[in-house]
């Protein structure tokens, strides 16, 4: 027979194992606030992630078109970042994993992947979608408002105008009348 703390001994032992076995296969957490974002042309968008893992994970960004993957960045959090030439001066990488792109195209539209490596080697992907919308007569609305305005103002002085002129009329027409004698007696001449 056993001692009773050699059983629990063991079972310790077992429990710990399946501790350590399920948090290793769940070493990297990657969460996101939404799986696509979408911004104008020469706008930003947000890439926002939250990263949990044991020690310290290499955070790498790719972009994956029909043409094929490119590279944007790659980092150890904390360090600095390591930007590709294509995507200088538009990039920000920020403490927690997430990405920045500035000064949009319409290229920039499609699949957005980042790729998280522990230090033992295992990684996990996690992939987000980016719409670039293009902003066609922004001004439209204020445009509209300015012609109504215009036309209203000037039906308004055409309006005006009218008036003035058959006041003009008026006044022209009373003074000729004023000017003129009532009565005025002419004289026959006979034939």
């Amino acid at each position: 027979m056993r001692p009773a703390w050699r059983c629990l001994s063991q079972n310790a032992h077992i429990l710990y194992l399946i501790f350590c076995l399920c948090h290793h296969t769940q070493a990297i957490t990657i969460q996101v606030s939404g799986n696509s974002v979408t911004a104008p042309v020469q706008g930003s968008a947000l890439f926002s992630v939250d990263i949990a893992c044991i020690g310290t994970p290499t955070v790498r960004w790719t972009f994956s078109s029909v043409s094929g993957q490119q590279r944007i960045a790659a980092w150890v959090l904390g360090g600095s970042a390591n930007v590709t030439q294509m995507y200088e001066g538009r990039v920000q990488t920020h403490p927690n994993g997430s990405l920045t792109i500035s000064s949009l195209r319409l290229q920039d539209s499609g699949y957005y992947i980042i790729t998280v490596t522990d230090m033992s080697g295992n990684s996990k992907d996690m992939g987000l979608v980016l719409s670039v919308t293009e902003v066609l007569h922004e001004d439209v609305p204020f445009l509209v408002v300015f012609v109504i305005v215009l036309a209203t103002l000037a039906a308004f002085l055409m309006l005006c105008v009218w008036l003035l002129n058959k006041l003009y009329r008026f006044i022209k027409a009373w003074i000729q009348r004023r000017c003129l004698p009532e009565h005025t007696e002419t004289e026959l001449q006979p034939l």
